[in-house]
C-alpha cells in the first residue's frame, strides 16, 4: 500500500493539563528525570480505532497462542539454549505490536519485555475523568493487575512460598531512557508490600544459595535487558539455570514468541497444517501477519529486484535497531544485509494520524498499536505516535497516545 493512499485515523485531544500535573508531582521523587522526559514521551491526542480491527488484534493474539502450545511448534523453534531451562512461569509484559491501515490490522512482531505499560498505567490514570465519551482499551485497576501477574509468575514457579525481594534489572538502568518507569514499577512493588530494587547486573553478588543484592536475597528479577540469552550475565544466567531466582520475562518465552524468525513460520501455511493448527487459526494468521521470509545471500539479486516491498529486521533485534525499509535501502546496508541473520517482511504500512501543533499546520504522523498480554489476555491497548522509520520518542508531538474504539 502506498503511503500516500493511508486514509487518517480520527483524534482527539487529552487533558494534557491532568497529565502534567500527575508527572510534575514531587511525591515519586523522580529528580527531574520524568519532567525532561515527558514533553515527547506522550501525544496530545487520544486515537479511535474500529471495533473490527480490535477484534483482529485479539484474533491474531489467540491464534498465536495456540500455535505456541503445540509441540510442533516448540520442536521447531527452540534451540539447545533455550531448552536448557524451561521455567514453570510464562513471562510478563508480551507486546503484540500492530500496524492498522485499510487493509486491517497486522502483527509487525512480538516483544517479550515490552516497554512502556507502567507509563501507559499514568496516563490511564490522568485521563480517568475525560473517557465517559469511550472507555479506553485499558483492564480495571491496572496498578493491582500489574502487581497480580507478577504474583502469579511466582506462583507458577514457587507455589505459596512467601515473595520478598524484587529487583528491576537493566544495564546501566540510570542512563534508560526508561529509567522513570523502573521507578514507577519499584514504587508499585513497595505499595504491594515487597522489598524492591532498581540495578544493573553487576550489582548483584552471587552466593552458594542464589543472587543478593546488598544482604537481601532476590528472589524474583523483573527482566528488562535486551540481551535475551542472558550470555553476558554470566552470574544472573546461573541463578537463573539453578532455579534460585524466578526470572521475568526469560530466555524460553523470547525463543518460543520474539525471535523475528518465528514470524516465517507463522506465515507459511505449509508448516502449520503440518503440526495440526486449526483451519480457523491458520486463515487469522495468513490475514493478520505479512508474509515474512528469511534474507539468504543466494537470493540477494532477487531480494535486491523486489526490495521495495519489503521491510527487513535483524532476526534477533529489539526496538527498531538495523531495521530498513526496503526503498530506502543503499547498497552498501543491502549488501550487509544479505550476509546473513535478517528477516524481510512484506510492507504493512502504519496509520496516519494529523496532529495539530501551536503556531504549526496540521503535520502527519505514523502509528502502531501495542497490545500488552499476559497469558493470551489483553491487559491494555496504547498507540506510539511517530515521524520518521521506527517509533523513537523524540517527536515532539508524537509519543505513547491512548487508545479508544468507535461505536
Amino acid at each position: 500500500m502506498n503511503d500516500t493512499h493511508l486514509k487518517t485515523t480520527p483524534v482527539s485531544n487529552i487533558n494534557r493539563t491532568a497529565l502534567d500535573t500527575l508527572l510534575k508531582n514531587p511525591a515519586p521523587a523522580w529528580s527531574g528525570v520524568m519532567q525532561q522526559a515527558h514533553d515527547t514521551l506522550y501525544s496530545n491526542v487520544t486515537l479511535s480505532i474500529k471495533r473490527a480491527q480490535l477484534e483482529r488484534m485479539q484474533g491474531v493474539i489467540t491464534a498465536v497462542q495456540k500455535v505456541v502450545a503445540l509441540p510442533g511448534w516448540k520442536a521447531a523453534v527452540e534451540n539447545e539454549a533455550c531448552v536448557a531451562i524451561v521455567p514453570a512461569n510464562t513471562g510478563v509484559f508480551f507486546g503484540y505490536d500492530f500496524h492498522l491501515n485499510d487493509d486491517g490490522a497486522h502483527l509487525i512482531e512480538i516483544n517479550t519485555n515490552a516497554g512502556g505499560a507502567y507509563f501507559n498505567m499514568l496516563l490511564q490514570q490522568s485521563q480517568q475523568g475525560e473517557l465517559q465519551a469511550g472507555k479506553s482499551l485499558a483492564s480495571d485497576n491496572l496498578e493491582q493487575v500489574f502487581v497480580e501477574m507478577f504474583q502469579h509468575e511466582w506462583q507458577l514457579q514457587r507455589g505459596k512460598d512467601p515473595l520478598r525481594t524484587i529487583v528491576i534489572v537493566d544495564e546501566t538502568p540510570r542512563t534508560q531512557y526508561f529509567y522513570p518507569e523502573f521507578v514507577l514499577a519499584r514504587q508499585l512493588f513497595e505499595r504491594a508490600g515487597y522489598h524492591a530494587y532498581i540495578a544493573d547486573p553487576g550489582e548483584l553478588q552471587q552466593q552458594e544459595d542464589g543472587l543478593y543484592i546488598g544482604t537481601n536475597k532476590v528472589d524474583l528479577v523483573y527482566n528488562r535487558l535486551t540481551d535475551f540469552s542472558l550470555k553476558q550475565y554470566p552470574q544472573l544466567l546461573a541463578a537463573y539455570a539453578k532455579n534460585q531466582l524466578v526470572l521475568t520475562p526469560h530466555p524460553y518465552a523470547y525463543c518460543l514468541y520474539a525471535d523475528k524468525r518465528n514470524l516465517t513460520l507463522l506465515t507459511a501455511p505449509d508448516f502449520l497444517h503440518a503440526i495440526a493448527l486449526d483451519e480457523s487459526s491458520i486463515a487469522i494468521l495468513q490475514t493478520g501477519v505479512p508474509k515474512t521470509r528469511l534474507v539468504e545471500e543466494k537470493d540477494a539479486e532477487q531480494w535486491w529486484k523486489e526490495r521495495k516491498e519489503w521491510f527487513f529486521k535483524p532476526a534477533t533485534g529489539y526496538g527498531g535497531k538495523g531495521s530498513y525499509r526496503g526503498d530506502k535501502l543503499t547498497q552498501r546496508v543491502f549488501g550487509e544485509i544479505v550476509q546473513g541473520g535478517y528477516v524481510a517482511q512484506r510492507k504493512a504500512m502504519p496509520g496516519e494520524v494529523m496532529i495539530s501543533m501551536p503556531d504549526a499546520a496540521a503535520t502527519a504522523y505514523k502509528y502502531d498499536v501495542r497490545c500488552y498480554v499476559y497469558e493470551g489476555q489483553v491487559q491494555l491497548v496504547v498507540a506510539r505516535l511517530y515521524q520518521g522509520q521506527t517509533t523513537n520518542f523524540r517527536t515532539p508531538g508524537g509519543g505513547f497516545a491512548l487508545v479508544r474504539v468507535e461505536e
